[in-house]
């Protein structure tokens, strides 16, 4: 199953501070012992005087022909708009509208579109080195039954952590209701119905590139921590190592 990564700056700015854009390229191995494969993910973030826009698109390199692996064998894509008219309002002004879509298809199936639209809440530290986003969002999934067509969703970014200068702890939590089939099951049974899906994905990088006179060049990692996602019953923790390189 294709691995979801968001790692959103903010999602709604406020006081008047501008963000500066991004757009980085990261790439990971994945030590999971059902992956075992290289991801990577083109992800960008741009603010405006409306709000801002938040993409990433995945590709997992495990399609393994003759001679080994050869080329993506998956892509997965999301895309997110906040709104945000109202940032010199008091109180309200940390609230901003969202619209997402999401999607993508994996070897020989499609994984299912769904639109997502909602309202997004910002926190901050005075010197917006710390952020937080609270989020809930209608979902609905394409061709799916959905006990509940919500999404909760918590966004985190501690920059400079612990005081050390390129360090970086971010990453998001996810949970929604979806019916879905279990195939992999640990307890060797046939396969099952799950109605939930939950998946958290914090990441720790550092700039090493600080000290050889490149910014742009980080080394760290990220844990995939889920419950009943995509199609393995129960929870999993599939460590990844990787590079990143800030645009």
């Amino acid at each position: 199953m294709l691995k979801k990564v968001i790692l959103v700056a903010a999602a709604t700015l406020v006081s008047g501070l501008v963000a500066r854009a991004q757009t980085n390229l990261q790439m990971f191995y994945d030590f999971g012992k059902d992956r075992q494969f290289v991801t990577t993910t083109l992800e960008g973030f741009y603010n405006d005087n409306w709000g801002n826009t938040f993409f990433f698109i995945d590709h997992d390199f495990d399609f393994k022909g003759n001679g080994g692996v050869k080329a993506p064998a998956g892509t997965y894509m999301e895309l997110a708009r906040c709104l945000n008219f109202w940032q010199d309002v008091p109180v309200l002004g940390n609230f901003s509208l969202q619209v997402e879509y999401n999607g993508g298809i994996y070897k020989d199936y499609f994984i299912q579109s769904a639109l997502l639209v909602g309202v997004d809440y910002f926190l901050h530290s005075a010197n917006f080195n710390n952020t937080f986003n609270f989020k809930v969002l209608y979902k609905k999934i394409a061709s799916t039954v959905q006990q509940v067509p919500l999404q909760f969703t918590f966004v985190w970014g501690m920059q400079d952590l612990f005081g050390l200068k390129g360090l970086r702890f971010s990453g998001f939590a996810d949970f929604w209701w979806e019916d879905h089939t279990l195939f992999f099951t640990k307890s060797g049974a046939n396969s099952k119905l799950s109605h939930i899906v939950f998946i958290s994905e914090p990441q720790l990088w550092y700039n090493v590139g600080q000290w050889i006179g490149v910014d742009n060049f980080n080394l760290g990692g990220e844990v995939e921590l889920s419950y009943d996602f995509g199609s393995s019953e129960g929870f999993w923790i599939r460590p990844c190592l990787g590079a990143k390189w800030v645009f």
